[in-house]
């Protein structure tokens, strides 16, 4: 299995910059309260000088969405959300260990994290353009259809794993309890995103090694270095 952006993609947004990290032996008997509340600490923090959209890291996929003919206020990418949500209650939703941890981290780093369960994705998962014909599942299980040329996360089936990029994923991959090996994957396009990336995947990987004694494989993906395999 293999992940990757497509060459477009990259012509078009040189300056993302993208870390993986592939987790096997995940399961829901662990606590995460510790590591959530001080990601959670952090994002109070940045939420107290700044509202979400003054943020950096967010006015960057604003841009991006704007760039992409989505207004940016109407499609939000998942870190926005998050800390729209987080703001308005204080807290997110206890989902999954895993998930908590993630959407705490992407809070935090105000960067969208996705996690996607590979026993779901078929052959490799690639960023690139739809034709229009793939497969989309909501989480409501209705089927859609990516517009053509939308920026999606598909699988060599044809399936979209994710629609308008960093906006929302798909029911289909989503982690669910007997879900043990993923693929998380968080995406940044603003000034220093690759050293901030960096500071994100280190994060996670030292709190999964903590939680749940595994070993992550990671890495940093950029133009030079598209591809991680797994």
């Amino acid at each position: 299995m293999h992940f990757c952006h497509s060459s477009d993609l990259w012509s078009e947004f040189p300056e993302l910059a993208a870390g993986v990290l592939h987790v096997k032996g995940i399961h829901r008997d662990v606590s995460v309260a510790n590591h959530v509340a001080q990601f959670e600490a952090i994002a109070q923090a940045r939420l107290a000088d700044s509202a979400e959209g003054e943020l950096p890291e967010i006015q960057a996929w604003r841009r991006a969405f704007s760039r992409m003919g989505l207004k940016p206020t109407q499609y939000r990418s998942a870190s926005e959300a998050l800390l729209r949500r987080f703001r308005k209650e204080g807290t997110l939703p206890r989902i999954h260990p895993l998930i908590d941890l993630c959407n705490a981290a992407s809070l935090a780093f105000a960067v969208p994290i996705a996690v996607f369960d590979l026993a779901r994705v078929a052959g490799h998962l690639e960023v690139r353009h739809a034709a229009g014909d793939e497969i989309y599942t909501t989480f409501a299980g209705e089927i859609e259809h990516p517009e053509p040329q939308e920026v999606i996360f598909a699988d060599a089936e044809g399936r979209a794993h994710a629609r308008r990029w960093t906006n929302r994923q798909s029911g289909h991959s989503a982690v669910r309890d007997e879900t043990a090996s993923v693929l998380i994957v968080a995406e940044a396009l603003h000034a220093g995103a690759a050293a901030n990336v960096g500071r994100l995947v280190d994060r996670l990987d030292s709190a999964i090694r903590a939680i749940w004694s595994i070993e992550p494989q990671s890495a940093i993906l950029g133009r030079t270095a598209p591809r991680f395999d797994c």
